[in-house]
């Protein structure tokens, strides 16, 4: 069985992104969210919605900062995580940046591709400058909370909601970056 190993997302990763991004959203959503929502999530007009968007993100990216990398295992994604300049008021987007998503398939939870995808963010993001990052993460979202904390992220008293259909309680997480 090969490790996998993280590299940038290339548009041809695009559909991949967003089948990840649905599993991974069904997989960590159940229970916090409706149902409804959830079946939402994987019509195939939302997927094609998900596989543009990411298309985009990784062709046109807003700034040379924003980045998506992509976990492969052998040669087919099983994770990404997207990464850039801190989007929150209270951030300074010169210096703080943001963890803005980090998917990985369920089936493949536990190969590691989660640690090297934010090792592999956290080495751009330190080399494109940043000092800090940060992410938000549902407050019901125990695994990911100690997988964030367990890599030395750490609550920083800033809390919200995301409008799901519910409200659903996010908190956010902050790191130094190195």
């Amino acid at each position: 069985m090969t490790a996998g190993f993280v590299r940038e997302a290339r548009a041809s990763d695009a559909a991949g992104l967003a089948r990840i991004q649905v599993e991974s959203w069904r997989s960590s959503l159940a229970g916090l969210v409706p149902d409804e929502v959830l079946a939402e999530l994987g019509e195939a007009e939302a997927s094609g919605q998900f596989a543009e968007r990411w298309r985009d993100a990784i062709t046109n990216p807003p700034t040379s900062r924003h980045k998506v990398h992509v976990a492969v295992d052998p040669a087919d994604p099983v994770g990404f995580a997207s990464a850039g300049p801190a989007t929150d008021e209270d951030k300074w987007p010169a210096t703080d940046a943001e963890l803005y998503e980090l998917h990985v398939l369920p089936s493949a939870d536990d190969a590691g591709h989660g640690a090297r995808l934010l090792h592999a963010v956290a080495d751009t993001l330190a080399e494109d400058g940043f000092r800090t990052a940060c992410t938000w993460a549902l407050s019901g979202d125990a695994p990911r909370l100690s997988f964030l904390e367990a890599a030395g992220w750490v609550p920083d008293g800033v809390h919200s909601n995301l409008d799901m259909g519910v409200k659903v309680h996010v908190v956010r997480l902050h790191t130094q970056l190195s």
